[in-house]
């Protein structure tokens, strides 16, 4: 066991913390899964509007690798499929049964999944259609079952803001954590790589190599942790996969059903009674905030505030995230803002520059505080990435779209999120992380 001390990084002062109970979303009628949240799959529909599903019925599957397929969350009738430019499936609607029926695989005993080999624990994974719940690195996309990956990582802490408490989501659900480990460590031949606070209660599972990590926000997201554990090299592969997802496939080996419910967090300024809520992937969002809105004028936001994607009241969650974020959309503008010393109880810096008073939270909106304006490398990007990368080099090598030189300062080793504090503390207003995705783009394409 190693420990890691993070010191770069900030924890952002957000108000609207969520409460550590775990409350029940209002019933939905309705889920959905959408292809989109999938980077580099090309879908291929395996139903049709009017179809019966049941919970782990596949959706989708990938026509670059046909043995990876999407279940179904829920169980009832396909109500509609919606189509982008090109045909593009963009959403895939489900009119739910009031009895939830579900698929049913073979259980498995604890020592029975110890006596697996890896072909059949992979078996097990992609015939239940949950293998999308593992992603690779680099380009953070879904991995190719017939490849072995160098290492498995599993990240059992969130440093994001407003984002779940690992401590609590799992609290309850130790021993298909367990069966989930003995499960997938059979699909490396290196190791699974599991890191937590100190003191968690993931600490005594066996079978993983545990490392602990203490710091600010990015200190909770996995590539921070392979990078300061063991680098990734242009030439390897590694899988992630988050804890909710691993005790999701502790639960399949040992019961023999998939369960598509997770907690997920509802907080922000822009919420009345911020919470950690048990819902279904897929799930509404408009049942989820139902009548949990302070005021109509908000941003809602798929993932957490740094991260997330925008999205109504109308829209679905993503497949990948644990959070619905609000905030506001309301903006005043001080007159002669810059000019005006004030206090950090009503002004938020990441410098020193007004009068510090602690433990302060902020209902931060929407505004940018500013316009997009020319890059000034005064080393605002380097203060909140711990990694040893050039940020300002590693930028620029993009914009030049020089996929030698961003090799060479180690786009393989990133991903967009681990930038989105360098987005967050940029004075240029510049959107760091979005560039750091074209670039993982253009050298996935290359690859």
């Amino acid at each position: 066991m190693s420990h890691i001390k993070i010191k770069k990084g900030h924890d952002i002062k957000i108000s609207g913390i969520p409460e550590s109970d775990i409350s029940t979303g209002s019933t939905a009628s309705d889920l959905a899964l959408l292809p989109s949240d999938f980077k580099g799959v090309k879908p291929k529909l395996m139903v049709k509007v009017g179809d019966s599903v049941k919970i782990g019925s596949p959706l989708f599957l990938d026509k670059l690798n046909p043995e990876v397929r999407w279940a179904s969350p829920g169980s009832g009738i396909i109500k509609d499929i919606k189509f982008g430019p090109r045909r593009v499936i963009e959403k895939i609607e489900i009119e739910l049964d009031k009895d939830q029926q579900s698929l049913d695989f073979k259980s498995h005993s604890i020592d029975d999944i110890s006596n697996l080999s890896k072909d059949e624990v992979l078996d097990v994974i992609l015939g239940a259609n949950l293998f999308p719940h593992f992603r690779q690195r680099p380009f953070n996309t879904i991995p190719d079952p017939k490849i072995k990956p160098r290492d498995i990582f599993i990240s059992g802490i969130n440093t994001a803001p407003l984002a779940v408490d690992i401590e609590i989501a799992m609290a309850d659900d130790i021993e298909n954590f367990q069966a989930g480990i003995n499960a997938i460590e059979k699909l490396t031949d290196g190791k699974v790589y599991l890191t937590n606070k100190v003191d968690s209660r993931l600490s005594d599972v066996e079978n993983v190599n545990i490392n602990t990590i203490e710091g600010p926000h990015p200190a909770g997201n996995v590539s921070i942790q392979i990078h300061h554990i063991s680098h990734l090299r242009p030439s390897e592969l590694i899988w992630t996969i988050a804890p909710q997802d691993v005790a999701m496939i502790g639960k399949l080996f040992l019961k023999g059903v998939y369960d598509p419910s997770k907690i997920i967090t509802v907080a922000g300024p822009g919420v009345k009674n911020p919470t950690h809520l048990r819902v279904k992937t897929g799930y509404p969002v408009e049942s989820i905030l139902r009548s949990n809105l302070s005021s109509e004028d908000v941003r809602l936001i798929s993932g957490d505030v740094l991260t997330g994607r925008e999205c109504t009241l109308e829209d679905y969650m993503s497949f990948y995230d644990s959070s619905i974020s609000v905030i506001s959309n309301e903006i005043n503008r001080e007159f002669i803002g810059m000019l005006n010393p004030g206090s950090s109880s009503s002004r938020y810096s990441l410098t020193p520059v007004f009068v510090s008073l602690s433990n302060i939270l902020f209902p931060f909106t929407s505004s940018q505080n500013g316009n997009h304006r020319a890059v000034v490398p005064i080393n605002s990007w380097e203060r909140v990435l711990p990694m040893d990368i050039l940020p300002n080099e590693l930028y620029r090598s993009i914009l030049a779209e020089d996929i030698e030189e961003m090799e060479s300062l180690g786009l393989f080793e990133c991903d967009d999120e681990d930038f989105a504090l360098c987005s967050f503390a940029c004075p240029s207003k510049t959107d760091v992380s979005g560039v750091i995705r074209k670039g993982l783009d253009m050298l996935q394409a290359e690859v």
